[in-house]
C-alpha cells in the first residue's frame, strides 16, 4: 500500500490509459482485417463440422454493414480518446508545445501499434484470429447496434443526396468471379508441372463456363454429321451402320433437314438376330428411335441436366426456324469439362500441329475454346465458334490463301481454303514479355 501511495498517479494514470486505449485500438483494427479477410468457404465447412465460433463468424459476415460500423466506431472512439489524453498530458508536461509532441508521438504509436502491427498479424492469420475474437465482436456489435443503425441511416441519406447509392449486386455473379480468381491464383502458386496445372485450371474453368456456353458451340456441325437416307436399300443402310464408327446415326427422309429418327447399332444387331440374319426381313420403321430435338441456344449446363433426366446421350440440334444444324452428345458436353476424350474409334482430333519455327498449323474447324484450352491462350469466342469464324468475323471478309491478319496480338496466315471455307491456317503467338 505504501508503494501505491508513493506513485505519482497524476503522471502515470494518463500513460496507463493511453496504453490501454492503444491496445483496444489495435484489437479493433486487427478484428476488422481478420473478419474481412477470413475465408468464407472455410468458415462454412467449420460450421458444418460443429464449430460454434465459425457459426458466429458467418453470422457477423452476413451482417457486414453492422460489423464494419461497430468496429470503426469503436476504433475511432479509442483513438480520439487516446489522442485527447495524450494532448492534455504533454501540455501539462511541456506547455503549449505539447500539442506538437502529442501529435507526433500519437501518430507514430497509433500507426505502428494500433494499425500496421495488428492488421499485418490479422491478415496472415485471418482464420485463427477471426475464430478467437468472434464472441467478443458479437457483443461489441450488439452494444453499438443503436448507434451504427443511426449512422447507417445518415450515410444512406447522404449517398442518396449526392447520387452515390449502391447499385444492386448479383451475389451469384460475384461468387463465380471469386471462384475464377481463386482458380487462377491456385494455378499461379501451384508447384506441380505446368501442363498438369494448366489442365486442372482448364477443367475447373470449364465447369463454371457450362452456363455460358451454348450447344451450338460444341455440337458436330451438319456438314460433318453422318446421316442415312431412309429410302436407301436396306442392305446399304445395314452396311453403312456397321461400317460407321458411331453407335447412333440420324436418319432423314426426302430432305437432309428432315430428320425422322435415329438408328442405334445395338438395336439393329438385335433386330438382325431376331430375323435370323436375313437383312431383307428388316423393317426400318421398327428400329428407328424417335429423335430428340433441342435448340442451338441451350446452355451446356441445361443440356447436361436434360441428358440426365431423359437418360439419353444423343440429341438433334435445330435453329430458331427448326432447321437441322448438327448433333450434340453427352460426350461433347463432358469433353468441355475434361478435354478431348479419344476412344478406339477416334482419330487424332486436336487439329493443332506445332511447326519448327514455333508457330502452329491449325484446322479452320477447330473451336476457339479448344485452342485456348490446349495452348492456354485467351482468344475471345463470344461472337463465333471456330478459328475460321474468328478470321471471317474480324476481317469482315472471306480471305484468300496467303493473306495474313493480326488480331489480339496473334498473327493468322491463311494456308488452305476450299470454296469459301478456311480449312487450315498458321497462327503465330506473340512473343512473351520478359521481366
Amino acid at each position: 500500500m505504501e508503494f501505491l501511495n508513493t506513485i505519482d498517479w497524476s503522471f502515470w494514470a494518463p500513460l496507463v490509459s493511453i496504453f490501454i486505449l492503444i491496445c483496444l485500438s489495435g484489437f479493433f483494427s486487427g478484428s476488422e482485417t481478420a473478419l474481412t479477410a477470413v475465408s468464407k468457404a472455410r468458415m462454412l465447412v467449420l460450421e458444418k463440422e460443429g464449430n460454434k465460433r465459425a457459426k458466429i463468424v458467418n453470422v457477423l459476415m452476413d451482417r457486414k454493414d453492422k460489423l464494419i460500423g461497430a468496429l470503426l466506431l469503436g476504433n475511432n472512439l479509442v483513438n480520439i480518446l487516446a489522442s485527447s489524453i495524450a494532448t492534455v498530458f504533454f501540455i501539462n508536461l511541456v506547455g503549449e508545445a505539447g500539442v506538437v509532441y502529442a501529435t507526433l508521438v500519437m501518430t507514430i504509436i497509433v500507426l505502428i501499434f494500433a494499425e500496421v502491427l495488428p492488421k499485418t498479424y490479422a491478415l496472415t492469420h485471418s482464420d485463427k484470429v477471426a475464430l478467437a475474437i468472434a464472441p467478443i465482436i458479437k457483443c461489441v456489435v450488439s452494444v453499438f447496434a443503436p448507434v451504427t443503425f443511426l449512422i447507417s441511416k445518415i450515410v444512406n441519406i447522404a449517398l442518396k443526396i449526392v447520387g452515390g447509392q449502391q447499385d444492386d449486386v448479383n451475389m451469384s455473379d460475384m461468387a463465380v468471379q471469386e471462384l475464377r480468381g481463386a482458380i487462377d491464383l491456385a494455378h499461379d502458386n501451384d508447384d506441380i508441372t505446368d501442363k498438369e496445372s494448366s489442365e486442372k485450371r482448364a477443367m475447373l474453368r470449364s465447369i463454371l463456363d457450362l452456363v455460358d456456353v451454348d450447344v451450338e458451340d460444341v455440337m458436330t456441325h451438319r456438314s460433318n454429321v453422318v446421316a442415312l437416307d431412309v429410302n436407301s436399300p436396306i442392305e446399304k443402310i445395314v452396311d453403312d451402320v456397321l461400317d460407321s464408327p458411331y453407335t447412333r446415326i440420324p436418319v432423314w427422309k426426302d430432305d437432309k433437314d428432315n430428320i425422322i429418327g435415329i438408328i442405334h447399332a445395338k438395336i439393329l444387331l438385335r433386330e438382325l438376330r431376331h430375323v435370323g440374319g436375313t437383312v431383307e426381313k428388316l423393317s426400318i420403321d421398327s428400329i428407328l428411335l424417335e429423335p430428340w430435338f433441342v435448340p442451338e441456344t441451350t446452355t451446356l449446363f441445361d443440356q447436361l441436366q436434360a441428358f440426365r433426366e431423359r437418360k439419353e446421350h444423343f440429341a438433334i440440334v435445330v435453329d430458331e426456324y427448326g432447321v437441322f444444324q448438327g448433333i450434340v452428345t453427352l460426350e461433347d458436353v463432358l469433353e468441355e469439362i475434361v478435354g478431348e476424350i479419344d476412344d478406339e474409334q477416334d482419330l487424332e482430333t486436336t487439329g493443332i500441329h506445332i511447326q519448327e519455327d514455333g508457330s502452329y498449323l491449325v484446322e479452320g474447324t477447330l473451336t476457339v475454346r479448344d485452342l485456348n484450352r490446349e495452348l492456354d491462350w485467351d482468344l475471345p469466342d463470344e461472337d463465333y465458334t471456330t478459328i475460321a469464324g474468328l478470321i471471317i468475323y474480324e476481317s469482315k471478309m472471306v480471305p484468300e490463301v496467303g493473306q495474313s491478319f493480326l488480331f489480339y496480338g496473334y498473327r493468322f496466315q491463311i494456308m488452305n481454303r476450299e470454296r469459301n471455307q478456311i480449312t487450315s491456317l498458321k497462327i503465330t503467338a506473340p512473343e512473351p514479355i520478359e521481366d
